[in-house]
């Protein structure tokens, strides 16, 4: 987790100034697109590639290659002024520009937890993993304003304190190396291990990978700046007071994260993602009808509250209903389509925009959501991690990583040894 601050911290501050910084360098907003779009689709190959290949190697030797990488990402950002140069350092590096945490990290990090924890405190885990990323970046994202306050008092250029932060970042992958060297060598398996990342899983990680693919979708609809962008056409929010109600909105989201995971302890993991996403969406289907600002900064606070409360929750049990050596494998085949889809909408919604300040990216995505809410109840209600089984008659509980009931893709029970 204090790797994770580290990382969040990072990722925080340059994911806002690397546009800046392309600029500065003189290229076109045309060229700066198409180098947040390498990013965005490197980062999810690397990602897709460590979940995959994961269990052939130590974790904790995996995790320090990756500081490595983030380590060299920062200096070929400060370092390296050409357009392919920079384009290449893009696609390899571990700089992610979406919201989430898409990186080579993200599956490794997950296997880790789930392995350190009993079943019965796996999301309790993943939430406060959580909740320290989404406060970190946003003291990251406060960062940003470095360059422009420090600069100056240390005679630097413009273009010299942004590349003073690319080496902070480079800085912080040296720190994050010194905190993963802590954790204790895992034996690696022999023997037993699989013969692909995915076995009797595979189905089932499918199934949820392309249900979080469709949410992300409706998502990309309602990034921050889209939505910043509607109040200021309906209501003439100005962006001082939008920045304030986005903290604030941020802030509520990661103490969501610790309420998810008492909720789901009462109810489940699927029907608190579900239970709690259904509201949040129909919260979005409300705003443009709203007359007054006050009524949808309202219901924006409302959706902050519960719309992210799934993603502990989700992260918890995709690892809880697949075997150990399939965690990190289905953490990377669940997450990396979530950010590409993600990428696909926020230009309709753009387009949508300039065709009617009415709010239709909104509608968008709280229909798209509420489809996917009932699809996954649906589809995955039976489907249970190992802490929600019933005991059996003989008082024990499943076995580690299987589920309680057959359900989408559900392996078949292996014979006893």
């Amino acid at each position: 987790m204090l790797a994770r601050g580290v990382r969040a911290f990072g990722d925080g501050f340059v994911s806002l100034l690397l546009p800046l910084y392309l600029l500065a360098l003189g290229f076109t907003p045309f060229q700066v697109g198409l180098v947040a779009t390498t990013t965005l689709f490197g980062s999810g190959l690397l990602t897709l590639l460590a979940g995959l290949h994961a269990w052939r190697f130590r974790l904790r030797v995996l995790l320090l290659a990756a500081c490595v990488l983030m380590a060299a990402t920062g200096v070929g950002l400060a370092t390296l002024h050409a357009f392919w140069p920079l384009m290449l350092v893009a696609f390899v590096g571990t700089v992610n520009p979406s919201g989430g945490d898409v990186s080579v990290f993200l599956p490794l990090e997950h296997s880790l937890l789930s392995r350190s924890v009993h079943d019965s405190q796996r999301t309790a885990v993943f939430a406060r993993y959580s909740m320290a990323g989404t406060l970190c970046a946003a003291v990251g994202a406060l960062g940003a304003g470095l360059p422009a306050w420090l600069g100056p008092p240390l005679g630097l250029s413009p273009l010299g304190a942004l590349q003073a932060m690319f080496l902070l970042y480079a800085g912080l992958a040296g720190l994050a190396a010194l905190v993963y060297r802590t954790l204790r060598p895992e034996p690696k398996p022999v023997g037993d291990e699989p013969r692909s990342a995915l076995g009797p899983s595979r189905r089932r990680v499918y199934l949820l990978a392309a249900l979080f693919s469709l949410d992300a979708f409706g998502g990309g609809f309602v990034v921050q700046s889209l939505v910043a962008l509607w109040l200021y056409q309906r209501f003439g929010l100005p962006l001082a007071v939008a920045g304030s109600v986005f903290f604030w909105m941020g802030l509520l989201t990661a103490l969501s994260y610790l309420a998810a995971a008492r909720l789901s302890k009462r109810i489940g993991l699927v029907r608190t993602m579900v239970y709690t996403h259904l509201p949040s969406s129909l919260c979005l289907l409300a705003i443009p009808f709203c007359d007054a600002l006050w009524q949808a900064v309202a219901l924006l606070f409302v959706r902050a509250a519960l719309s992210q409360m799934d993603v502990p929750t989700r992260s918890s049990y995709v690892t809880g209903i697949v075997t150990p050596a399939e965690r990190a494998a289905a953490a990377s085949v669940t997450a990396v389509p979530r950010s590409l889809a993600a990428a696909a909408s926020p230009a309709l919604a753009g387009w949508l925009l300039g065709v009617s300040s009415f709010g239709w990216p909104l509608i968008a995505a709280g229909a798209t959501k509420i489809v996917y809410d009932l699809l996954l109840l649906a589809m995955f209600r039976r489907v249970r991690p190992p802490e929600e089984a019933p005991p059996r008659r003989d008082g024990s509980t499943p076995a580690h990583g299987r589920s309680a009931s057959r359900g989408p893709g559900a392996p078949r029970p292996l014979p006893p040894a």
